[in-house]
């Protein structure tokens, strides 16, 4: 499946367009948010604390391990999405608007608000971590036949890069018992549903709905649109960083695409890298959760607990790794001289 020159630049000018009207919509949430606020210097200084909540959200970890991985299979299934950040972007945002309208409309609603936040955390958790670990154990799947395949080739062996097309799209033999997850997302849009999901436990939208209270009663009332740009603006910086999450990992893994040795070798690390940080996330939020239900503490526990409080941190380092993941692969491959295996295809 090597990419088509042709499309470059049409994904290109896609991309453009894209980041575009994201850094339009961040100036039209500020415009709005100066049109309230431009005679109460305090509250501007709430917004930008609003938005910056947003920007560091979008790299919380559960974020990044799902929006790469995302973008790496719908790419192996022939598409190149740029999208696929924005999307999710959008489904964590609609929790946020739908908790701050609901808690703006009255006061009462923080303690029911309160309630249901309890639950939700526990099923965006169970949610996010079952998706991880599925993805991991996919990703362990894949791996385990493309080191066959790249050992094979580099032994001189054929090789079908439709093969491992098919596997990467997850419609192998194995991967089928997976299939029901992968049914989920086969389109950038897909992953609305699932933003919206892993948005229910509110950790983040706690703090923009009692932002949006606490301007409320500043202006002597609940008046809706004091309350909306609050989320406007964190929605708008989540996205903004999200999307751009999404438009990289789609550059580094079009590298990779261009040779079907490069493709094989790139996939071997990447895949790799996948897995490790699926099954950590996951982990940390599994013990997380057990260590705050049932009450545990020491050790591990304590760890999770901490590191669960700390997302943000793991998302950049989440980022980090990838990069290097993607940095050492890179110059491994030049040394290696890998681009100088012959490929043979396969006969039909």
């Amino acid at each position: 499946m090597t990419t088509d020159s042709a499309s470059r630049p049409r994904i290109r000018r896609r991309i453009v367009v894209l980041l575009g009207l994201l850094v339009a919509a961040n100036a039209g949430a500020w415009v709005w948010a100066g049109s309230l606020f431009h005679a109460a210097p305090a509250m501007l200084g709430t917004a930008l604390l609003a938005w910056t909540l947003g920007l560091r959200h979008a790299v919380d970890a559960d974020h990044i391990a799902a929006i790469d991985n995302v973008t790496r299979k719908l790419m192996h299934g022939g598409a190149r999405p740029v999208t696929v950040g924005l999307w999710f972007a959008i489904g964590h945002s609609a929790v946020i608007l739908i908790a701050s309208v609901a808690i703006a409309a009255t006061a009462s609603a923080l303690t029911r608000f309160e309630a249901f936040k309890a639950a939700g955390s526990v099923v965006a958790t169970i949610f996010s971590a079952g998706f991880l670990f599925a993805i991991a154990a996919i990703n362990l799947v894949i791996l385990r036949s493309v080191w066959r395949t790249f050992a094979h080739v580099r032994a001189g062996g054929s090789y079908r890069e439709n093969d491992l097309d098919v596997l990467l799209a997850g419609r192998g033999p194995v991967s089928r018992l997976f299939r029901p997850l992968f049914r989920l997302v086969t389109r950038p849009w897909h992953m609305a549903p699932l933003g919206f999901l892993f948005g229910l436990g509110f950790d983040t939208a706690t703090e923009v709905a009692i932002l949006g209270l606490s301007a409320a009663q500043a202006a002597h009332g609940f008046a809706f649109a004091p309350v909306l740009v609050f989320p406007a603006l964190f929605a708008a910086g989540m996205a903004l960083v999200d999307t751009a999450d999404g438009i990289l990992m789609l550059g580094a893994y079009e590298w990779a695409f261009v040779r079907p040795i490069r493709k094989l070798y790139y996939n071997i690390t990447i895949t790799a890298v996948s897995a490790v940080v699926a099954v950590m996330i996951g982990g940390i939020e599994t013990a997380a959760l057990l260590a705050d239900k049932l009450g545990l503490s020491g050790g591990v526990w304590d760890v999770a607990v901490d590191l669960g409080g700390r997302f943000n941190l793991l998302g950049f380092f989440i980022i980090g790794l990838f990069a290097a993941a993607w940095t050492v692969s890179f110059l491994i491959y030049r040394w290696k001289r890998f681009d100088e295996i012959e490929v043979y295809p396969a006969a039909p």
